[in-house]
C-alpha cells in the first residue's frame, strides 16, 4: 500500500491530502516516523527516522500521533479484496501483503491483466492506492512493488530476474541494512550485480548462513530466513514483545510498573491471538544514559494471561531496577512458546478457567470497539498511545 498511514488519515482528513504529512506523534517526542507523505519524504524524511530529526528536515510537515484502530480496520479491507484474488495471501505487515497466483490464469488472465484489475479494485474498495510488483520469487516481486512506487505495477518477467536486480543499490535487497550495506562496500560491492559476481564460498566464509542468503537473493531467489517459506505457509514468530519510550525520563515507580504492566497486557493479547502460550518473560530496561540490560525468567509453565505475566514481568523489573534511577525505556517480550497450557492444580486450574473466560470476552470487545475499549486498571496509568506497530494486533490473516 502507498504510504498507508498517511493516506488514511488523508481519508478521514482530505485536507491533508497534496501535504507534507508524518504520523508517529508530536514533532518533539522522542519516537520515530511511522510513515510520512511523499511530500515530506522529497525533504529526506523516512520510515524509523526520529521525529525530531524529521521535524529539523521538514519543521512545516503535519505531526500527527496515528490512529491504529483506523489502520488495523483498513489492514483487513486490504485483505478481503485480495483474497479475491487467491486463496494464498499471506499479510507480512499491516500494509504490505504477497498473494500467490498460480492457476489462476483462466480466471484471471495474465500477470499483467490480473494485477491491473487488482489495481483498480483495491482503489475502489477502500479509496487507497497501492503497488504492484509481479515475479516468479516473493523477494523480487517485493524489490519490483518498491520500483513501481508510487501507484505503479512493474512486472519481472520469468528469467529477467537477476537482470533487473542488477544496476540496483545492494540496500535495495530486503534485509541489508545500513551495517551489511557498509560491510559490503568494504569489499567493493556497491550494486547486486556486484554481489551477483562472487563465489557462494566466499560469501559463505565472509558472513556464514548471511552470506549464502545474499548469494540467492542476488540472483533474484528466495532466499533466507522469511523468504524461504511458502505464501500462505504463516511462520510461526519465535517472540512477541512490547516496548514504550518515555517522552521525559522517569524515576516514579509507579508510573514505570503501571507502564510495564499496559506493555504486558498488549503482549499477552497477541499471545491469545496467535494462539500460544508463553514459558518465557523478558524485561528490557533502558536508563537515562542509554545503558541498556535484559533480563530474562522461564516460567514453571507456560501460559497466556495477562495476570500471571504482569506478575512475572513485575518481579523482573522490582529485581532489577535501580531504584531512584531515571528510566528512557521499558520493553516486555516472551518466547518459549508452546500450543497447549502447562498443567496446573485443580483449585489454580478453576480460576484460570474463568480469567480465560473473562479474557475472551474482553478481546472479543476489543475487536470489535478497539483496543483501548478495555484496559486492565493496573496499566492506567501507565497507558500511552498505541505506537503504529509492524505486527500489532488484530491484523488479518492471525491464526486465533
Amino acid at each position: 500500500m502507498d504510504a498507508f498511514f498517511v493516506s488514511v488519515e488523508e481519508l478521514f482528513d482530505p485536507s491533508l491530502k497534496g501535504k507534507a504529512v508524518v504520523v508517529g506523534g508530536p514533532k518533539d517526542a522522542r519516537g520515530v516516523v511511522s510513515a510520512a507523505s511523499y511530500e515530506a519524504r522529497k525533504f529526506g524524511v523516512h520510515s524509523a527516522m526520529p521525529l525530531r530529526t524529521a521535524s529539523q528536515l521538514c519543521p512545516h510537515a503535519i505531526f500527527i500521533e496515528g490512529h491504529p484502530d483506523r489502520y488495523r480496520d483498513y489492514s483487513h479491507k486490504v485483505h478481503a479484496v485480495l483474497q479475491e484474488f487467491s486463496p494464498k495471501v499471506e499479510m507480512a505487515s499491516v500494509d504490505e501483503a504477497y498473494l500467490d497466483l498460480t492457476g489462476t490464469e483462466r480466471l484471471l488472465g495474465p500477470p499483467l491483466k490480473a494485477a491491473h484489475t487488482l489495481h483498480q479494485r483495491m482503489k475502489q474498495r477502500t479509496g487507497l492506492n497501492c503497488s504492484i510488483g509481479i515475479s516468479t520469487s516473493k523477494m523480487v516481486a517485493k524489490v519490483s512493488s518498491d520500483q513501481a512506487k508510487p501507484n505503479g505495477i512493474l512486472w519481472v518477467q520469468p528469467g529477467l530476474e537477476a537482470a533487473f536486480l542488477a544496476p540496483l543499490d545492494v540496500r535495495r535487497l530486503p534485509g541489508v541494512g545500513k551495517v551489511t550495506e557498509e560491510k559490503l562496500q568494504q569489499i567493493g560491492i556497491r550494486k547486486v550485480g556486484d554481489l551477483a559476481r562472487l563465489e557462494e564460498d566466499f560469501l559463505h566464509r565472509r558472513f556464514g548462513k548471511w552470506g549464502l542468503a545474499l548469494a540467492g537473493k542476488s540472483h533474484g531467489a528466495d532466499a533466507g530466513s522469511w523468504f524461504d517459506g511458502e505464501i500462505g505457509s504463516l511462520d510461526e514468530p519465535k517472540s512477541i514483545s512490547h516496548e514504550h519510550t518515555f517522552n521525559e525520563d522517569t524515576a516514579d515507580a509507579q508510573l514505570l510498573e503501571s507502564t510495564l504492566a499496559r506493555l504486558t497486557e498488549k503482549v499477552a493479547r497477541r499471545l491469545r491471538e496467535q494462539g500460544f502460550y508463553a514459558r518465557t518473560v523478558t524485561l528490557k530496561l533502558r536508563y537515562k544514559d542509554f545503558t541498556t540490560l535484559t533480563r530474562a525468567h522461564t516460567l514453571a509453565r507456560s501460559t497466556q494471561l495477562d495476570h500471571e505475566l504482569i506478575t512475572e514481568s513485575r518481579a523482573l523489573f522490582r529485581k532489577n531496577w535501580r531504584a531512584g534511577e531515571k528510566v528512557r525505556l521499558l520493553g516486555v517480550g516472551v518466547s518459549g512458546f508452546d500450543e497447549t497450557e502447562g498443567q496446573l492444580a485443580l483449585i489454580d486450574g478453576d480460576k484460570n478457567e474463568r480469567a480465560r473466560k473473562a479474557l475472551k470476552a474482553i478481546d472479543q470487545i476489543r475487536d470489535k470497539f478497539g483496543e483501548k475499549s478495555v484496559k486492565i486498571a493496573s496499566g492506567l496509568a501507565g497507558d500511552h498511545a498505541e505506537r503504529v506497530h509492524e505486527n500489532p494486533v488484530g491484523l488479518p490473516g492471525k491464526r486465533k
